[in-house]
């Protein structure tokens, strides 16, 4: 008789759970499908019709037979790209249309072949990488390329196709010229995800001094850390939507609004570092029992009403109305004012040393933020208690 193996019922409870969570999991992913699809309704509306007009131009006005290149040309450059701008767009319109003239090159000199496709794509994949570090920017225009050699040559010779991209090019231009997209929405969400990241980051530092886990704490510097690269990620999207409000005159009036969030976000990353040296410290801290419960709680009742007014800083810098704006603003820094007035050793019952280390290292990040809530510097530093 054989012996019925001691995994089997687990896997059976694990094939059973694995099952059940299916359906979460595919209304998850068809929530965040359908969140990608509104969100990109635009960006495919202006693609199409990028294409569209720049093959009627060559097919109409050039009298060019199937310029296919002519809409690829156009798609490829207005793309889906998050820094779409007047610069990135001629950028990868030179790109295409340099892979496409040294494919025609090629063909006039060498004629067609499997080696000169060879020789074309390796040339082009290079020239891509040099323009744009995006991965299909680079495999498009080594497309673009391929399909010169190796297609035969057009009725109006073999230069019609480069023609053909400096069509599309040309119009992807004016289409990004005329029609720029919003350039706030972008620094909108991503402003909204750092603020975010670093409430929860405070809130799991409080919970880790509340329950005296110092694990839980590394694990606040670690979230902490993982949101610098976001940081990084807004400054270029603020400094490609700034770039949008000089160019384009529809967004012009929203160059303040870009400048402000440019100023937020400055000082919400210096508090974002001052606030992981606070997790760092907190991880030390627990370790040797250097709070006592009171004064532990006192700390982590702080930590949890800076979290609290980082969800007031974040309606503030995601909301479109300016009243609405500047509202939620002006609540967070109040709210700050007071939690500033506490952040003081003896107010919240620290005795040791190493406890008023502590404090004294969350008082910056308070000024930060404050700041970041559009107080000057030295109105900031006033509001804390004097040590």
């Amino acid at each position: 008789m054989e012996t019925p193996a001691h995994g089997a019922p687990d896997q059976a409870k694990q094939d059973r759970a694995h099952l059940a969570g299916l359906p979460s999991l595919a209304r998850e992913r068809a929530r965040a499908g359908w969140a990608r699809t509104r969100a990109s309704l635009l960006p495919a509306l202006l693609m199409t019709v990028g294409a569209v007009v720049a093959y009627l131009i060559a097919y109409y006005l050039l009298g060019h037979v199937g310029p296919i290149f002519a809409a690829t040309s156009a798609l490829i450059s207005l793309g889906f790209g998050r820094d779409l701008t007047v610069r990135k767009v001629l950028e990868v319109a030179v790109g295409c249309t340099l892979g496409i003239v040294l494919g025609d090159l090629m063909v006039t000199v060498f004629g067609a072949g499997i080696w000169q496709a060879g020789v074309v794509l390796m040339i082009s994949l290079l020239v891509a990488r040099f323009l744009d570090r995006g991965v299909i920017f680079a495999t498009q225009l080594g497309i673009q390329s391929l399909f010169v050699v190796l297609l035969p040559a057009p009725v109006g010779g073999p230069f019609t196709r480069s023609l053909d991209a400096v069509v599309g090019g040309l119009v992807s231009l004016l289409i990004t010229a005329l029609l720029p997209r919003d350039p706030r929405v972008q620094p909108r969400d991503d402003l909204e995800k750092l603020v975010a990241a670093f409430s929860e980051m405070l809130r799991e530092c409080a919970e880790a001094l509340a329950e005296s886990d110092s694990t839980r704490a590394w694990h606040a510097l670690v979230r902490g850390r993982g949101s610098q690269g976001l940081v990084d990620t807004i400054r270029a999207t603020l400094k490609t939507s700034g770039e949008v409000t000089r160019i384009a005159p529809a967004y012009r009036r929203y160059r303040g609004e870009i400048e402000d969030f440019a100023r937020a976000v400055e000082y919400l990353d210096l508090a974002l570092r001052n606030g992981r040296v606070v997790a760092r410290r907190l991880t030390s801290t627990i370790n040797n029992a250097a709070l006592s419960e009171r004064a532990a709680e006192g700390i982590a009742g702080l930590l949890s009403d800076t979290a609290e007014s980082l969800d007031l800083v974040a309606a503030g810098l995601s909301t479109w109305d300016r009243e609405s704006r500047r509202i939620n603003l002006r609540s967070a820094g109040l709210m700050l004012e007071d939690i500033a007035s506490r952040a003081h050793p003896r107010k919240l019952h620290v005795e040791r040393l190493e406890g008023e280390a502590l404090v004294i290292l969350i008082r910056p990040m308070l000024v930060d933020l404050l700041e970041a809530t559009g107080y000057d510097h030295e109105d900031a530093v006033a509001l804390l208690p004097g040590l």
